[in-house]
């Protein structure tokens, strides 16, 4: 049965409003000293590294039956990082996107767990009638890779447990600082669900 969610249709504010509204923050385990600026920096610097890649998503802009949910808060370190990079997207496929705050949505950001805990951001891809098609998230998989190793290797809360995690978000945080692959990465995975999202949909009506 197909996750509906058209009664959260209308919710959520705008990537702007977020904006505007997010709180100034330090988060030294990830190297960020001013979260809003680099919230803001990310998104104004984003650049197409592919031209093939800005084709494929504007390609999208066609399917004029799709909206999005991005699924998320202003104090998670994944959101600053990811969150620029996926409105930048939405905008190039021409998808109406809403922010929804996670502590404003948690019976919907519950619909979409990672390992069962409410890691954000979550990209959510919709029919304009509510029917959920996929959803992205939290994190690149090479760098949710780290996390999902430390929970494997630590699955009891020692003494030790905080520090331990705060060493893995240490070494997330200077894999987003070292460079852009984690861009490039959001990138391949979202053309990944798109062309799945067409192919489901394609088979749904007998054409392959």
């Amino acid at each position: 049965m197909t996750l509906n969610l058209k009664h959260v249709i209308g919710k959520g504010i705008t990537a702007q409003e977020f904006m505007e509204g997010m709180q100034v923050r330090s988060m030294e385990l990830s190297n960020i000293p001013n979260t809003k600026e680099r919230f803001i920096n990310t998104y104004k610097d984003f650049t197409w590294k592919s031209e093939k890649e800005k084709e494929f998503f504007t390609s999208i802009s066609t399917r004029a039956d799709l909206i999005s949910f991005i699924l998320c808060t202003d104090w998670c370190p994944d959101v600053i990082w990811n969150v620029p990079v996926l409105l930048k997207i939405m905008e190039q496929s021409q998808i109406p996107t809403e922010i929804l705050i996670m502590e404003e949505h948690l019976e919907t950001m519950d619909l979409f767990l990672t390992d069962g805990a409410r890691a954000q951001p979550i990209l959510v891809i919709l029919k304009k009638n509510g029917d959920v098609l996929g959803r992205w998230g939290a994190r690149p998989s090479y760098i949710q890779k780290v996390m999902d190793q430390f929970k494997e290797g630590n699955p009891k809360k020692d003494s030790d447990y905080q520090n331990k995690l705060n060493d893995v978000y240490k070494e997330i945080g200077k894999l987003y600082n070292s460079a852009d692959q984690y861009q490039e990465v959001i990138l391949s995975e979202l053309q990944q669900l798109f062309s799945n999202i067409e192919k489901r949909q394609l088979d749904n009506k007998g054409i392959l």
